[in-house]
């Protein structure tokens, strides 16, 4: 009997959503905070037979935690140790910046979705740095002797900074977070930046990438960062195509598909529509982003084969959820929405979920 939906009902469910996220954060980080996620360590982490080697990189599980829980670098440890394989981080902006006037996350929990329209809310670059390296080698001490989870750095544009101005503004964050990432997502795709998702246009793109890639590399001189990009469900079939041929070109190591949706239609959606309109603008993201995601994520696969990483999010619930991505040619799989939905044991349920699907095949 799983108790979590039970406790969102009484607590969260009629909490506003954004409060009802920082509440669950705090929770997640108090869990490690009292020593219980250490205590139940062999409950909470990746069976070995899990681990997997992307992108040089060797991550405990395939499933990690996508970009939008922990903005800001607050709660890496705690996150991975709730079973995340990797935690990715952000979007942080070369600036600090509040994000979108509030209300600005929305639960559609007929259809197990979020609408946000959050902005990009962190502290900025200069802040999150400190944060990811003090992570970083907590996980290092902690999981020493064996595979730790891996920390990934998604980075956007700042609000204030013009469009013409974003290569400097993606480079500020660069060569501040690439020393302390594992890996690095330059984030083109999110609705809620006025002009962002303009970058994903190759003409933009190019130059963009190639900065980002050539600024890793010189502060990151004895280190290769891997570097991937972040793209929206929206584009259509053409444009997924030129930005996988633009991946191959630039030499990325990833793509990660797919971010949220501005679409309302054609999602299957059975909230009340009339709801759906008074929220207004945002990315919709969760279970009825999962049909296009996979359709994003085969024809990724199709034009890349296994040149580059594939990390496929968007729709992801379950552990037959997760191994549908990678038998669909994901590398790695990311899930964010149905935390909200799951609660903290989500992580090690997909894992645990994983190793039985995959001992049934043998």
């Amino acid at each position: 009997m799983r108790i979590y939906p039970t406790f969102f009902n009484i607590f969260f469910k009629g909490m506003d959503p954004e409060k009802a996220h920082h509440v669950g954060f705090w929770g997640v980080q108090t869990l490690r905070n009292v020593g219980i996620t250490r205590a139940l360590r062999k409950y909470f982490q990746p069976a070995p037979e899990l681990a997997t080697t992307v992108m040089g990189i060797t991550f405990p599980s395939p499933f990690g935690l996508a970009a939008g829980f922990d903005k800001g670098g607050k709660g890496i440890a705690a996150l991975a140790g709730i079973g995340f394989g990797h935690v990715e981080i952000g979007t942080i902006t070369g600036q600090a910046q509040p994000g979108n006037p509030q209300p600005r996350l929305f639960r559609l929990v007929e259809d197990k979705a979020v609408i946000n329209r959050m902005g990009f809310n962190n502290d900025g670059a200069a802040a999150a740095g400190p944060r990811v390296a003090a992570a970083r080698a907590d996980l290092e001490t902690e999981y020493r002797g064996a595979v730790r989870p891996v920390i990934g750095v998604n980075i956007g544009k700042t609000k204030v900074v013009e469009l013409e101005n974003a290569i400097d503004d993606y480079l500020i964050s660069t060569r501040t977070l690439a020393p302390q990432a594992d890996y690095l997502v330059v984030n083109v795709s999110s609705p809620n930046t006025p002009g962002l998702r303009t970058l994903q246009a190759i003409e933009s793109l190019r130059p963009l990438l190639a900065a980002v890639r050539e600024e890793a590399d010189r502060v990151c001189p004895n280190r290769h960062v891997p570097l991937t990009v972040k793209i929206a469900p929206d584009l259509v079939d053409e444009d997924v195509i030129e930005v996988a041929a633009l991946a191959k070109e630039l030499k990325l190591d990833g793509i990660i598909a797919t971010n949220t949706t501005i679409a309302r239609d054609g999602l299957g959606l059975t909230s009340d529509m009339t709801k759906v309109k008074e929220i207004g603008a945002g990315g919709l993201s969760g279970a009825p982003l999962k049909p296009r995601s996979l359709e994003v994520l085969r024809l990724l696969k199709r034009e890349i084969g296994d040149d580059l990483a594939i990390i496929s999010v968007g729709g992801v619930t379950t552990a037959e959820d997760v191994q549908e991505r990678l038998d669909a040619g994901a590398d790695l799989v990311q899930g964010y929405t149905a935390f909200l939905y799951e609660g903290p044991l989500w992580a090690a349920h997909i894992n645990r979920g994983l190793v039985k699907l995959r001992r049934a095949r043998r």
